[in-house]
């Protein structure tokens, strides 16, 4: 079975969310990977994402400040921060790649 694209960004923001502690367990956290047929659409999809995003990058900053007062364990300091800077890495490549397909599509002849 070969890996979509949607399937495989699903899977990453699971691991995302295991690694943060944003979920009770791997079974609550690990989306439908089916082929499809739940009838979850794009736009959906990409509302979760970027929900996830934002809580990803919150709870890093969250971490980050109870760190620098000396309230936090430094490891889960460091988890969360490194979760929010590959969340924001995630999304710096993935606006790279819409504006490159934009440009492409705007080259395109009619």
């Amino acid at each position: 079975m070969a890996a979509s694209p949607i399937n495989a960004a699903a899977a990453y923001q699971a691991v995302a969310r295991l690694g943060t502690g944003g979920a009770g367990g791997a079974e609550s956290a690990l989306p439908n990977l089916g082929t499809g047929a739940t009838g979850g659409d794009f736009s959906s999809f990409l509302n979760d994402a970027v929900k996830s995003t934002v809580d990803t990058m919150r709870s890093g900053e969250a971490a980050a400040a109870q760190g620098a007062a000396g309230k936090g364990d430094i490891v889960q300091v460091v988890n969360a921060v490194t979760a929010a800077e590959l969340t924001l890495e995630t999304v710096v490549a993935v606006r790279d790649k819409v504006i490159s397909a934009y440009q492409d599509i705007m080259r395109m002849p009619i």
